[in-house]
């Protein structure tokens, strides 16, 4: 398999009203692929921290199933970023997990959601709700993306260009949060309503 097949190019959308996409995602006739379903990530890093720094992914994901992800670097225009990304689907959730720190590697951050999953116009759209937020995702190549952005009336929205654990990194440290990880254990207590990211 080639690089330029294991291209990501999305798009990611702040959209706090998530019934309101969800009824647009309805209208334009999209197809519901997954029902809401909870997810557990494990994002690693090396010994050093030199993996989250240079934005490369090593992702340990168990929902309905467990898929190890690596994601590369990548590039933005327009606010759709573009970078290489490899997943493979493993057996065992806590095996791998043993295997990743036997290798070295340690859990630099744990962050949860729930995922609800669309397609339409060819594009997956997902529709993630975290503990500090909802976002809309659209993946496909860039004018099915800006295509989608449009049928749906989002195209207000602000493209946010980080991960999920920048964008959680970064409320952490701007607003003080007292939380080590985006769980939403961890976000009991928090005034979410007072996290803006606009």
């Amino acid at each position: 398999m080639t690089d330029d097949k294991l291209q990501e190019v999305e798009v990611k959308l702040h959209t706090p009203d998530l019934a309101a996409v969800t009824k647009a995602l309805e209208e334009a006739g999209a197809v519901l692929l997954k029902p809401r379903v909870f997810e557990r990530n494990l994002r690693y890093d090396s010994g050093d921290g030199w993996l989250m720094a240079a934005g490369i992914v090593l992702r340990l994901r168990r929902d309905e199933a467990v898929k190890l992800t690596y994601k590369a670097g990548g590039s933005i225009e327009r606010g759709i970023v573009s970078r290489f990304e490899a997943e493979v689907a493993v057996s065992d959730f806590d095996t791998m997990d043993l295997i990743l720190r036997r290798l070295g590697y340690r859990v630099g951050l744990v962050y949860e959601k729930y995922r609800t999953t669309y397609e339409l116009l060819g594009a997956e759209v997902v529709l993630d709700e975290l503990p500090y937020g909802n976002f809309t995702e659209i993946e496909g190549d860039a004018a099915t993306i800006e295509r989608v952005v449009a049928m749906l009336g989002l195209g207000r929205c602000r493209r946010m260009t980080g991960s999920y654990t920048d964008i959680f990194l970064s409320l952490r440290e701007r607003l003080e949060l007292d939380v080590e990880d985006c769980t939403f254990d961890e976000f009991v207590g928090v005034d979410v309503a007072r996290i803006r990211l606009l």
